[in-house]
C-alpha cells in the first residue's frame, strides 16, 4: 500500500500495473506495506533461498505458541495492532495520546483494492500476517525459541492493515493456495512473504515455490523487502 506522495506515483504509474499485473514500486524502497524500512535485491532470487520441505503436522500449534496478542516488543509503549494502524491509514484519530487508533481510512485497502473505513469497534480492517503463524508452525516454528515467535508474531515485515472479507478468506493459505484478489498487488504481497520466510528461516513447500516463481516471474524486478524488528523478541515477553 502506498501513502501520501507515494499515490501520486500510483496515478502516474498505472499503465505499468496494468500491464505487469503488479503493483508498481519507486524503485527507491518507498514505504508501502510491508516495506517500511527500504527493499533491496530481487524477490525473484530471493527464493531460490529459500529451503524447500513437505509442510510438517499442525500437532501442538496454538495461537498462545507466539505469545500475547499485539505484544509491545519495540518498548514504544503502543500495542503492535495500533503501530501497524498508525503505519497504514490516513486520516488516523486517536482515542487517547497518540497509541490508541480510533479512526481513519485504509485507502486503498492492498488486498481488495477499495477504500474501508476505519472505526474501533466495528472495523472492516484487519491486521494480517503476511506469512500466517499456522503457516509458520508448519514450516519450521514448531522448533523455535518463544522469543523467536514473539518476535515473528509482531514483526512490522510480516504484517498489514487490509480488508477483513478478503483477509478471512486467506486463512493460513501460503502462495500456491490464496493470492490477494488486487491483481494489482500480488507482487508485493509475495516479495513481503519471501522476505519474512528468508529472515526468519521458514521453509517452503515445492508448490508453494513454484507459486512464487510464477508470480514474481511477471515482475522481475520486485524489490525484496527489508527492515522490521529484530529476530527474537526482548527476555521479559514469554509464550503462555
Amino acid at each position: 500500500m502506498l501513502r501520501g506522495a507515494g499515490r501520486a506515483v500510483v496515478a502516474v504509474l498505472a499503465a505499468v500495473v496494468a500491464v505487469t499485473g503488479c503493483e508498481a514500486t519507486t524503485g527507491d524502497g518507498g514505504e508501502s506495506g510491508p516495506e517500511p524500512h527500504g527493499a533491496t535485491g530481487s524477490a525473484l532470487a530471493a527464493v531460490d533461498a529459500l529451503t524447500v520441505k513437505g509442510r510438517a503436522p499442525k500437532t501442538g500449534y496454538a495461537r498462545e505458541r507466539f505469545g500475547s496478542a499485539w505484544a509491545d516488543t519495540d518498548s514504544n509503549g503502543c500495542d503492535t495492532r495500533d503501530d501497524i494502524l498508525k503505519r497504514d491509514l490516513d486520516g488516523v484519530r486517536f482515542a487517547d495520546g497518540e497509541c490508541k487508533v480510533s479512526a481513519g481510512s485504509l485507502a486503498p485497502d492492498p488486498y481488495g483494492g477499495g477504500d474501508i473505513a476505519f472505526v474501533r469497534g466495528r472495523s472492516q480492517v484487519d491486521i494480517d500476517h503476511l506469512v500466517a503463524l499456522s503457516d509458520a508452525w508448519q514450516k519450521g516454528a514448531f522448533q523455535w525459541e518463544p522469543s523467536k515467535r514473539i518476535a515473528f508474531a509482531n514483526d512490522p515485515l510480516n504484517l498489514l492493515a487490509v480488508g477483513a472479507t478478503p483477509n478471512r478468506s486467506k486463512g493460513d493459505g501460503d502462495t500456491a493456495t490464496w493470492l490477494p484478489p488486487n491483481k494489482g498487488y500480488r507482487c508485493t504481497y509475495v516479495a513481503g512473504q519471501v522476505a519474512v520466510k528468508k529472515k526468519y528461516g521458514v521453509w517452503v513447500t515445492g508448490a508453494e515455490r513454484d507459486a512464487m516463481k510464477r508470480v514474481l516471474g511477471g515482475c522481475p524486478d520486485q524489490k525484496l523487502p527489508t527492515g522490521g524488528n529484530p529476530t527474537a523478541a526482548p527476555p521479559r515477553f514469554h509464550a503462555r
